[in-house]
């Protein structure tokens, strides 16, 4: 039987990305803290206009999938996550997520999102494989990462700078199978494997 969760855990849900989100996206771009941990680019924010051609170039994308992270009983944005570059011929994404609302991070709500788009790309979207990078500087998401099956492929080497130190980019994966044998009926009601 098809699960009834799909996008809704137990405390956050995945939604779409309206237009009135990116008030506070906007917000999120005065945190200098947040544009280290997303972007190797400079720490600098994007105007409302840059935010609102960002958002419609999403909606009109055919290989990528871009949701708002927002608790069950609450409207307000507290994070993204966006599978992207999907060649649908290889079956391959790549993931970004961010907590963006400081107020929200730390307490397990990106791991709970994580799942549930890891859900959708393996369940929902039939993907083989989704990859990302994160900077080695980023423990706490390394940590998430390896936590919910991820596994290290490799390393960009000192690919930034920041504060005088150069940091490398890691490169994780995660296979379908791999996700498939590390979860848990009750957490993970969508997988067809344990519809016994």
């Amino acid at each position: 039987m098809v699960g009834n969760r799909l996008l809704r855990g137990d405390r956050v849900r995945l939604t779409s990305f309206e237009d009135q989100d990116l008030e506070v996206f906007a917000a999120w771009q005065e945190d200098t803290l947040y544009l280290r941990l997303l972007d190797a680019d400079p720490a600098f924010p994007r105007s409302r206009i840059q935010l609102t051609e960002w958002l419609q170039s999403q909606r009109k994308s055919s290989n990528s999938y871009l949701f708002g992270i927002r608790m069950l009983d609450n409207p307000r944005l507290i994070g993204h996550v966006e599978l992207s570059s999907i060649l649908w011929n290889q079956g391959t994404a790549w993931l970004g997520m961010a907590i963006g609302d400081a107020a929200f991070r730390g307490k397990g709500l990106g791991t709970e999102a994580l799942r549930l788009v890891l859900d959708f790309a393996f369940f929902e979207l039939n993907l083989h494989r989704i990859q990302l990078t994160v900077f080695s500087y980023n423990e706490h998401a390394i940590h998430v990462y390896e936590r919910v099956g991820f596994r290290r492929e490799g390393a960009f080497r000192e690919f930034l700078r920041r504060d005088g130190r150069r940091y490398d980019m890691l490169l994780y994966g995660l296979l379908r199978s791999e996700w498939e044998a590390g979860t848990r009926e009750e957490e993970h009601p969508l997988d067809p494997s344990h519809s016994g």
